[in-house]
């Protein structure tokens, strides 16, 4: 079979760079999407000193562009035959609304299509790799979205406040649930598992843009308060558990894996197909080619 491969977005810090040095003292070769090349030479260094035989390869791509997700999603399917496990973890709560070159609510990009892209590109050699996994990182902040209307929202470009930008952050995360569970009805359970989680609140740089941020993230941190390592045992849980290994479609708490409901505004199947249905649409009319992102094989 070889060494387990395992792709991982957003692992230059917080729960993502833990959850890398875990995959990486399992074993696993890692390929590191990353936009930062010397946050993520950092990130190297960091994992051969606690593995020194670890295999792990950089991947740029600013998940706030379609087009580079797309790109990396491409490079790593050249590079790997295979790929088990893929960890969504990326993520960005931005303060006020900005827009990415291609015309996308930057927070919407980051948090929900870039993942998308990302995870199309890499369906088909998933599916080839099986059993494999997706692992989603969702919030329970997801409860403040108030609703979904998926053809307007993936379009918002409106202005919002430090206030509302709460409603706005949980929007994409309840999108990323409910794109989950999408998934793992088009995907076979036997060969790819789809979940996501909230991993509670956690002290990293989720929050950058907030003024004081570095401050608040010092003192939370000598009070161990939202310590990362407990919100990424469930990502590594969730990538690695023989227990989860047949489980798709869920939503898990990190207060001991239990089950979580989407909530009732994205909960309907209807309305999470037709999510999908506009995301894909999104998607086609971003890219530069016009060039229909691939769907993988056994994925409708």
């Amino acid at each position: 079979m070889g060494q387990p491969v395992a792709v991982i977005t957003g692992a230059t810090s917080g729960l993502g760079r833990i959850t890398a040095r875990e995959l990486a003292l399992r074993g696993y070769r890692l390929a590191v999407v990353a936009r930062s090349k010397s946050r993520s030479e950092a990130l190297l260094a960091e994992l051969r000193s606690v593995a020194e035989d670890v295999r792990a390869e950089v991947f740029l791509a600013d998940l706030g562009s379609v087009q580079q997700a797309r790109r990396a999603g491409r490079q790593i399917v050249t590079r790997y035959e295979r790929v088990d496990v893929l960890v969504n973890n990326a993520g960005l709560h931005a303060f006020s609304q900005r827009t990415t070159a291609e015309g996308l609510a930057e927070m919407t990009a980051v948090n929900y299509l870039g993942p998308f892209a990302l995870t199309r590109e890499l369906t088909g050699t998933l599916l080839r790799s099986a059993p494999a996994r997706i692992v989603n990182v969702a919030s329970e902040a997801a409860r403040q979205a108030g609703g979904i209307d998926p053809a307007a929202d993936l379009r918002d470009l409106a202005p919002y406040t430090r206030r509302g930008s709460m409603a706005i952050y949980g929007r994409t995360k309840l999108m990323t649930i409910m794109w989950t569970q999408e998934l793992a009805r088009r995907l076979d359970a036997d060969k790819v598992t789809v979940n996501c989680c909230d991993p509670g609140f956690n002290v990293t740089g989720l929050g950058r843009d907030l003024p004081g941020s570095a401050l608040l993230e010092r003192v939370l941190t000598t009070l161990h308060v939202g310590d990362p390592r407990k919100g990424a045992s469930i990502i590594v849980r969730l990538a690695t558990d023989p227990a989860f290994g047949r489980i798709s479609g869920g939503y898990v708490s990190v207060r001991d894996a239990t089950p979580l409901p989407c909530p009732k505004p994205g909960r309907a199947p209807e309305t999470q197909k037709r999510l999908w249905s506009e995301t894909v649409a999104l998607l086609d009319s971003t890219l530069e080619e016009n060039e229909p992102l691939l769907d993988g094989a056994g994925a409708d």
